[in-house]
């Protein structure tokens, strides 16, 4: 009976191993690279005026390699206010497992903060963009990474920055890369804000993936971008998911959603590019601040097992057909 015992508790724990050697290796990257990122910390002023006298910062980026040895197409992920968060381990898990390398950008720790939801005036949100084109530069120079094949995906304020770096006008500002992303994939962003020529891109396609209910950044002024952007024929989509929440991607969101504690929203505003970089609140013709009346306190944020699962496959598609995989 011993013997018998033990065997069985050995065909157990080999069973046990090889299931958990399937889960851990299906999308675990084979190589893991901490890159430094030199950028700076700039006002949305400086940002549109192209200053670039502020504060000197370098944050950081891991790149996560699927197995093999040629050059891979890359996936830049550029997280929210809260920083780098669940749905970005998660979409770094689904694009490794594609055979895609990804960049994820932390844009926060290197400038000593941890997440700006309940203040998001302590960084411009235009920085991000700064860190995105710097990012560029180095992946483009990788032996590992194809140039030629480089999409950028970023969530809510990071969403907002993978929208508006497609614009003609930021890349002449900005990016000293050399390269060009092939697509733009902004999840649940922020169009409030108008831009001077912002509906002159730079001709690569643009999905927008976002929720009916979203009360952060609500889809009605990416809708509203985006009816301004047609006339340009600029190939921009929006999939819209009837039931998901601000955030619906990470998996490890609330179920249900549920309001933030502090988090500030423009939700209500119009912000428009005025004289010299200044952003002006259209109600009140004074620039904006996020003391202004119109903003909004705890939105509502969580998950959404279905819309994640619907656009994983959607995604999953889009960057096959860019990709050429």
């Amino acid at each position: 009976m011993r013997h018998l015992m033990a065997a069985l508790a050995a065909a157990v724990l080999i069973s046990t191993i090889a299931s958990a050697d399937t889960l851990a290796t299906k999308d675990l990257a084979a190589r893991t690279e901490l890159h430094s990122v030199p950028t700076v910390w700039i006002s949305d002023e400086q940002f549109l005026t192209g200053d670039r006298n502020g504060r000197p910062v370098t944050v950081s980026g891991e790149l996560s390699l699927p197995p093999g040895t040629g050059k891979l197409p890359t996936v830049i992920l550029m997280h929210g206010s809260g920083g780098m968060g669940a749905n970005v381990g998660y979409w770094k898990r689904q694009l490794n497992a594609l055979g895609i390398a990804t960049f994820a950008i932390d844009g926060m720790t290197g400038r000593g903060l941890v997440g700006v939801g309940s203040n998001q005036a302590v960084l411009g949100r235009l920085n991000f963009i700064v860190d995105i084109y710097s990012s560029l530069a180095i992946l483009a120079k990788h032996p590992r990474v194809d140039a030629d094949r480089i999409v950028l995906m970023g969530f809510s304020r990071g969403g907002q920055a993978a929208l508006y770096a497609s614009m003609e006008r930021f890349h002449r500002m900005w990016n000293a890369s050399g390269a060009q992303f092939a697509a733009y994939i902004p999840f649940y962003p922020d169009c409030a804000t108008t831009y001077k020529d912002d509906t002159a891109l730079v001709g690569r396609p643009i999905r927008i993936f976002h929720g009916t209910p979203d009360d952060y950044n609500p889809v009605r002024t990416c809708k509203a971008y985006r009816d301004r952007l047609l006339p340009a024929k600029v190939d921009i989509t929006i999939t819209e998911y009837p039931n998901a929440p601000h955030g619906f991607d990470s998996p490890l969101g609330f179920v249900p959603p549920r309001q933030t504690a502090a988090d500030q929203s423009v939700r209500d505003c119009t912000i428009r590019e005025g004289e010299r970089g200044v952003l002006m609140n259209a109600a009140t013709a004074k620039p904006f601040a996020y003391t202004d009346e119109c903003v909004r306190l705890r939105p509502t944020v969580g998950h959404d097992p279905e819309a994640t699962v619907a656009v994983t496959k959607a995604v999953t598609e889009f960057l096959k057909q860019t990709f050429r995989m």
